[in-house]
């Protein structure tokens, strides 16, 4: 079973950076699955929003402004559920924009239709790369659909020329920003020692094999 995360990233180029640096597909480690589901990030030109700027948050599980009780509480059965669903794999796909390219919603649409036909198959490790950014996972190494390969620059998008590592550098400061603000609140002396470990782990730029380590593993 694979559980898909969206974001809706904006434009992002080496004069005006922005968080919107993530590629068609990124496969997560569950503990990165948890982070994204605490910080639950609303994204660019969300229609909810009318009066923000900026990357903001729905609340934990991005159920929050319905929810009872202590969002602590919320982090540890949000992290629980992950722990007790070994079988289930985590991706991020945004949309609106990958990088500087005007994308819409086609980056979910492609790597849908993709990973519903790898089926249950995993990724091995010669398939994926970790992203530049850790917060983002892996990313694959190739994409093929209908006989059509998805150019890297969709895939890594610091290789894209308008965006470059300057860009993408300054994007990801950006989103480490945004989750240090969001998961400090988390950091309550009920919260499951994992939890703690991996949100110290996010707090302190870890990499994306760390993350791998800290609950079960998309790849060994």
């Amino acid at each position: 079973m694979i559980r898909s995360f969206g974001i809706r990233t904006p434009p992002c180029t080496k004069e005006l950076p922005s968080y919107g640096i993530a590629g068609f597909l990124h496969i997560l480690p569950a503990s990165l699955a948890w982070l994204w589901r605490l910080v639950a990030p609303r994204g660019y030109d969300n229609p909810s929003i009318t009066d923000t700027e900026g990357m903001t948050s729905e609340g934990v599980g991005s159920y929050w402004p319905f929810a009872t009780g202590r969002i602590v509480d919320h982090a540890n059965l949000l992290l629980r559920q992950i722990q007790t669903t070994p079988n289930v794999r985590y991706t991020l796909m945004p949309n609106q924009h990958v990088g500087a390219w005007k994308v819409s919603f086609m980056p979910q649409w492609i790597t849908r239709e993709y990973l519903a036909r790898r089926g249950i198959a995993k990724f091995q490790p010669h398939q994926i790369t970790p992203a530049r950014s850790p917060l983002l996972g892996y990313t694959p190494n190739s994409m093929h659909i209908e006989g059509t390969i998805i150019p890297k620059w969709f895939l890594q998008v610091e290789e894209q020329p308008e965006v470059g590592i300057k860009g993408y550098d300054a994007g990801e400061n950006i989103l480490q920003e945004f989750f240090n603000r969001e998961l400090k609140k988390f950091l309550h002396p009920d919260l499951d020692p994992i939890g703690k470990n991996i949100i110290n782990c996010c707090l302190d730029k870890g990499t994306t094999e760390d993350f791998n380590k800290l609950l079960y593993p998309v790849i060994e």
